[in-house]
């Protein structure tokens, strides 16, 4: 499988070889037996860490979902800038759009994070869509009690925030969930590993497509 791979996020030859080079060294350290395991070979590639091949997880299908979503060209939601602009803009017809700053007077007035206000202002158009959450876990636990109420119901939600406050917490919440989902154990995650594994999706989406 990896003999063949091609990253449409590298456009040159000697980033083709960088990219093969890296994807033929991780798998022979993690393997390469499912779709699931290429999410884990980029966020490993994206962290340095072969160590972060033993806190992802992998819930309800979330790799066919996210392939899903992506033909129907379903938005992607995501909590920060950051992680928006990670996101491969190329080989997809999804719009990507960031929580922050869509609720800031709603933060204001409730005192709640500005990522929390974002899932708040942008509630009812959450359903069918991927929600990418790297680094807040205020709006994933939102998110995660919209889900809960039925209210919500994405089609994808990557949700990896990092940090010691809620972190833990909110990712565990997101797996009692029975929605298609990725997240790590523990306090790691953050930007890299959020916007590798919806990368990653993208990439082969982008790869099948006709």
């Amino acid at each position: 499988m990896i003999e063949n791979y091609t990253d449409i996020g590298a456009s040159t030859p000697e980033a083709i070889k960088i990219s093969r080079k890296s994807r033929e060294l991780i798998s022979s350290m993690i393997g390469d037996r499912s779709l699931e395991d290429r999410i884990t070979q980029r966020c490993v590639i994206a962290t340095g860490d072969p160590s972060t091949a033993d806190i992802m997880r992998f819930q309800n299908d979330p790799f066919q979902a996210g392939l899903k979503a992506l033909e129907r060209g379903a938005p992607i939601y995501v909590d920060i800038k950051m992680v928006q602009a990670g996101v491969l803009k190329k080989g997809h017809t999804s719009p990507i759009e960031a929580f922050i700053d869509k609720g800031d007077e709603l933060a204001a007035s409730r005192g709640i994070t500005r990522t929390s206000a974002g899932v708040l202002a942008l509630n009812e158009k959450l359903s069918g869509s991927i929600v990418v959450i790297g680094n807040a876990p205020s709006a994933l636990l939102t998110l995660c009690g919209f889900m809960e109420s039925g209210r919500v119901q994405p089609d994808l939600v990557i949700g990896v925030p990092v940090g010691f406050v809620n972190a833990l917490e909110s990712k565990e919440r997101l797996r009692e969930i029975s929605v298609p989902s990725i997240s790590t154990a523990g306090t790691r995650g953050g930007t890299p590993i959020a916007v590798a594994a919806i990368n990653e999706i993208i990439n082969t989406y982008a790869r099948e497509r006709p």
